[in-house]
């Protein structure tokens, strides 16, 4: 277990497509989970995904109990998520400051689908199904965004609404 450097917005690894994980219950997976987890952990993220920390694989992690960067949010049960697929349910849309591990200091406000059904296995090969809402459903679509090589800024679709959370504490609309 360790905790992991994180690859930050600009380095060309993150806008490639992870590769599909192709056994399960393995040494190799169980260390790269634990490292994820420490990773995470240690930078209070809501959630992250393999590539950020420089691995080619389908992988994502998201948890919260609470949390300092979303003092606000419910919490969520950790759930280790590989090979996902996300089916958004119905037309409903959910903005939000996000912010990324890879992206350090920095908010964009991002709309996104504010239910989703994702599915996919966890590290031992057991399926993952679950149908979530508000802000779970923004996290799981912003972690295995990263698996397609997509970060946040590239939602965004008022310009405006990005910077240095430095700079936006002082907005009205931050929040």
């Amino acid at each position: 277990m360790a905790i992991r450097s994180v690859l930050k917005i600009g380095d060309p690894f993150l806008n490639c497509i992870a590769d599909k994980v192709l056994e399960f219950d393995t040494p190799e997976l169980h260390a790269l989970i634990d490292d994820m987890r420490d990773t995470m952990a240690a930078l209070n993220g809501a959630g992250l995904a393999a590539p950020q920390i420089g691995v080619s694989a389908r992988v994502v992690i998201f948890c919260m109990e609470s949390n300092p960067r979303y003092p606000n949010e419910e919490a969520i049960s950790e759930t280790i998520l590989i090979n996902p697929e996300i089916e958004v349910l119905g037309d409903q849309h959910k903005g939000m400051w996000e912010g990324c591990l890879s992206i350090p200091g920095m908010r964009g406000y991002v709309k996104r689908p504010s239910q989703v059904r994702y599915c996919g296995f966890d590290q031992y090969g057991n399926e993952v199904n679950h149908t979530v809402s508000g802000f779970h459903a923004i996290v799981v679509q912003h972690e295995c965004d990263h698996l397609d090589g997509v970060l946040y800024p590239m939602k965004i679709e008022d310009m405006t609404l990005f910077g240095f959370e430095s700079e936006l504490v002082n907005r009205d609309d931050y929040s």
